[in-house]
Parts: structure tokens; C-alpha cells; sequence
């Protein structure tokens, strides 16, 4: 298994060009429970060019029907990223101060319950980020309520 780099400029680009509307090669779960980890994995896939097909634990999207948790959940997408050993992205937690266009930012609310996955697409002179589910291109971080951030950093993609 050999590492590369994570192409963060293909991220962003798809990133804005989806976050106002719907890719059709995916499913929209907008209205079954929200759309930002979806989104937020295919703006992954398409800076990583690889999906992990472990069963169950994962990373990976064939139809709505056929895909692992990770692909559209907050937490299971957490997971996958920070403890993924084998193919696919794989990211760490970092600062604010340490993120880069293409990262993914996770909001949790009071309970500390992440609940929101938008995508990073500047960081200077502000933190913005692309989002599915209250769409949103280029958005400030700061107009967010939240409590808390976790900023997944992405470190690279590992092949075969």
C-alpha cells in the first residue's frame, strides 16, 4: 500500500459546483435525515479518487441501498477518517489554525452531539465552508451557531 496526496483543489472544486444543487449519480437524503455527510464524502471521493469497500466499516457509496454508514453519517464518517489504516482518505484532528481547503468540519450542538459535516473551501481571511442539507456555498464558519468544532485534517489517501 502506497500513500498520495489528497487533491484538495479537485475537493473544492466539486464542493462548489454541487452545493447549490444535486449531483444525480447520488442519492439525495435530504429528506431523510440530511444530505451534509453525503455531500461531504463526495467532495472526499472526489479529491481522494478512491472509495474503502470493507464491509460495515468502510468508506463507500454504490446506491442509497448499498453503502456504509460512514458515507452519510457524522460520526461514522469521523471514525472512518481518523482510524482508517487501509485504503482511502484518512484525516486528523487538528486546530482551526491547521486546517486547509478540502478539510471537513464537524459542528456538534450543546450536548456535544455532532450533528453537521461542511466542507472547507477557504481559510483565509475566514474560514469557509460548502454544505448540503441548509445549502450553502462559501459560507462563513462563524455564522454557524454551534458549540463545539472538529476540524478533520486530511492527511492523505492510501492505494493499492
Amino acid at each position: 500500500m502506497q500513500t498520495v496526496p489528497y487533491n484538495r483543489e479537485k475537493a473544492v472544486t466539486y464542493a462548489r459546483k454541487w452545493a447549490l444543487s444535486r449531483n444525480p449519480a447520488y442519492y439525495d437524503f435530504q429528506s431523510i435525515g440530511g444530505d451534509c455527510t453525503n455531500f461531504a464524502s463526495q467532495c472526499l471521493y472526489a479529491g481522494s479518487g478512491i472509495m474503502n469497500y470493507t464491509p460495515v466499516t468502510g468508506w463507500f457509496y454504490r446506491t442509497a441501498s448499498d453503502r456504509t454508514p460512514s458515507w452519510t453519517a457524522v460520526e461514522y464518517l469521523y471514525k472512518f477518517l481518523v482510524g482508517n489504516k487501509s485504503v482511502g482518505p484518512y484525516a486528523s484532528v487538528v486546530s482551526r489554525f491547521e486546517v486547509q481547503p478540502g478539510d471537513i468540519v464537524q459542528l456538534a450542538d450543546s450536548s456535544g452531539m455532532f450533528y453537521h459535516s461542511p466542507v472547507i473551501t477557504a481559510v483565509y481571511p475566514t474560514i469557509l465552508v460548502s454544505t448540503h442539507t441548509f445549502d450553502a456555498l462559501d459560507r462563513p464558519l462563524y455564522t454557524y451557531s454551534y458549540s463545539t468544532a472538529r476540524f478533520l485534517h486530511i492527511n492523505g489517501v492510501r492505494i493499492w
